[in-house]
């Protein structure tokens, strides 16, 4: 039976498929090359508006700012997956109690905009007599909301694969928790990498939300860098740099996704003929096997 749920398209719409998506390109080049030229033409290119890169100490705080960016990505990415792993095995728990509280906990987060939650946690923990940091409520604000994301998507990943995985597991005498975590996330988080990624790519894009609780990453720095008045206030630059940082950042964690993608589906292609080669031993041996007890009947 077809998997293909849509009508494959003929030579004239796959002519006009092509023309659009060109159309779409032009219009998008248009666009980019008027914003370009608008920035030109009110100097925002000008020498003097770059001339901040040049300062030693500008650097250095740059710097500091990526790696203050890359250090919240880091602890949040991690404390997300975690989070997304336990919380979508509590999802298929064969117990309804532990099912009512990871869905009451999965949904409440999700249902929260993220800024909401770091700045609960930066401006609401302090009144409760809870010590925070910037950091702390950055962190905490990432790996909740996009923990609950990620174990969405974890349990979609677990409940595709085939029944088979399990019962076999089962079979051989595992438990539940233990089949969850080496049999079934393991492959599932293997299926769902691309869209892992792309999670983890919006989280490191969200890590920008931190100027706003004073946290100082790419954009609180670029804020205030482009505020200075002896720079020319050059907020449009450093808008730009610190753009073009997050897009090369983006770009490693998608080029990441791509190599390991590549390289799962190499691992499989030496997997496969190694158990084809065994099961036709396998079957010899039976075929074998079948011979000699119909001679010796």
């Amino acid at each position: 039976m077809s998997n293909v749920l849509f009508d494959v398209p003929g030579p004239k719409a796959r002519v006009r498929h092509r023309m659009l998506a060109v159309l779409g390109v032009l219009i998008i080049l248009a666009v980019l090359a008027f914003i370009v030229y608008r920035f030109y033409d009110s100097g925002q290119f000008a020498a003097k508006k770059w001339e901040w890169l040049q300062y030693k100490q500008v650097q250095e705080d740059l710097v500091s700012a990526i790696v203050a960016t890359l250090e919240a990505f880091a602890l949040g990415a991690v404390l997300a997956l975690i989070f997304g792993s336990v919380f979508a095995a509590g999802r298929l728990s064969d117990h309804k109690w532990i099912r009512g509280i990871a869905v009451t906990i999965v949904e409440f987060f999700r249902a929260i905009p993220l800024l909401v939650l770091m700045s609960v946690f930066y401006y609401g923990l302090p009144i409760i007599g809870v010590k925070t940091t910037p950091l702390i409520a950055v962190v905490l604000g990432l790996t909740l909301y996009n923990g609950s994301v990620l174990a969405e998507i974890f349990r979609a990943g677990v409940q595709a694969l085939p029944k088979g995985q399990s019962e076999a597991a089962y079979a051989l005498g595992m438990r539940k928790t233990r089949v969850m975590f080496s049999v079934l996330l393991p492959q599932a988080i293997r299926s769902m990498l691309p869209t892992i990624i792309s999670q983890l790519v919006v989280l490191l894009k969200d890590t920008a939300l931190g100027f706003l609780i004073t946290y100082q990453e790419l954009l609180y720095y670029a804020r205030f860098i482009g505020s200075q008045g002896e720079f020319g206030r050059p907020i449009v630059p450093t808008t730009i740099l610190v753009a073009a940082i997050y897009i090369i950042m983006c770009l490693l964690l998608t080029a990441l996704a791509t190599y390991l993608e590549k390289r799962n589906r190499r691992s499989k292609k030496h997997i496969e003929p190694t158990n084809n080669k065994a099961n036709q031993i396998m079957l010899g041996n039976a075929a074998g096997g079948g011979a000699v007890a119909g001679g010796s009947v």
